[in-house]
């Protein structure tokens, strides 16, 4: 009894102390969030000068154990479980250098599995904290993904809409303005009456293929004139113009229906080659060749008018190379030697 008196009265020669202590401790805790590592090591520091000094009951092993969870839900896991463990083996030997027995029977063992319970919820409060900002990370790279991907799929369309607007518009105006020229300086009224047939019908090929053009920048909600879109199945309507340079056609393989991008492609290629004789070349006879092949068809178109070696390629060949390109295929234009222009397209098939 003397010897616990004895033991009670050492431990109360700085009473005084016990208050600021609890005071920066608790304290301290208001920048757990912000600098948990300086907090941690504030609040063992605090608790083991508080508890040597006074007696054990007190609020400071719940703020050690406060900072210690946050520092390890913060990911300092690591000095979270060097710091608990120092705490530990400090109560360990202070128990061991005692007379008196604080933690009696299993309490040293239960104050450890507290220390290490903490230690681990705070990291598994971490880890779920960093598996949802990976995952909002991911889905706002998959948001930016699908808005990047729609506005390619925009800008791709626009191309498209623009290219057959380009290549509609530009061969048959083309037409019109040659056979307006034949019907309007000829000579032979039978002549004229034909070239003006063939504007009337130019035109009306024209405004048909417009509407369908435009059929998908439409709306509303009732259905758009479904038209087939063309394919070389109606090449002879390109090559039997009665005005123009004479278009001889020519067929290898083994005629075959095509996939609907690759027949467009391949028609559009040589509507707009065609044009590009009419408009620029002053051709007399053209060309017209197509290869079937089991991989791929190949489009060529020869014409015997004059060819600018230094020329830049227009629009016109710009749209039958992106065309060819899109689909996989390759496109080329330039002068032959011996004459005139070719235009050599290869565009693969599926399968």
């Amino acid at each position: 009894m003397a010897a616990r008196m004895a033991d009670d009265h050492e431990r109360g020669l700085m009473p005084g102390l016990g208050w600021p202590l609890v005071i920066v401790g608790c304290g301290a805790l208001v920048w757990r969030r912000s600098h948990p590592v300086v907090v941690v090591i504030v609040t063992a520091a605090a608790s083991a000068v508080y508890y040597p000094v006074t007696e054990p009951d007190g609020p400071m092993m719940i703020v050690f154990v406060v900072a210690l969870y946050t520092a390890a839900a913060q990911g300092h896991l690591i000095v979270a479980s060097v710091i608990g463990s120092a705490a530990m083996a400090a109560v360990a030997y202070g128990e061991i250098r005692s007379d008196v027995n604080h933690l009696a029977d299993a309490g040293l063992y239960l104050l450890a599995g507290w220390f290490v319970a903490v230690i681990a919820i705070g990291a598994v409060v971490h880890n779920r904290h960093a598996y949802l900002r990976e995952a909002e990370l991911r889905a706002v790279a998959a948001e930016r993904g699908r808005e990047q991907e729609a506005l390619r799929r925009t800008t791709e369309e626009r191309l498209r809409i623009a290219r057959e607007l380009h290549d509609v518009l530009g061969h048959n105006i083309s037409l019109i303005n040659v056979q307006a020229n034949a019907a309007l300086y000829g000579k032979d009224p039978a002549r004229a009456a034909e070239a003006l047939t063939a504007i009337k019908e130019t035109s009306k090929e024209t405004l048909r293929e417009l509407r369908t053009t435009l059929g998908v920048l439409r709306q509303v909600d009732e259905a758009a004139p479904v038209v087939p879109p063309p394919g070389l199945d109606r090449l002879e309507e390109l090559t039997s113009r009665p005005v123009g340079p004479a278009v001889r056609t020519e067929i290898e393989g083994d005629p075959r229906p095509l996939p609907p991008e690759a027949d467009l492609a391949a028609f559009r290629i040589v509507q707009e080659a065609l044009t590009n004789v009419t408009k620029h070349s002053g051709a007399t006879t053209v060309t017209v060749r197509i290869r079937y092949t089991a991989a791929a068809v190949h489009v060529q178109i020869d014409d015997d008018g004059r060819a600018e070696p230094d020329s830049q390629p227009g629009n016109g060949i710009r749209g039958m190379t992106e065309r060819a390109e899109a689909l996989g295929g390759t496109l080329t234009a330039h002068p032959r030697p011996e004459g005139g222009f070719r235009v050599e397209a290869r565009i693969p098939l599926p399968g």
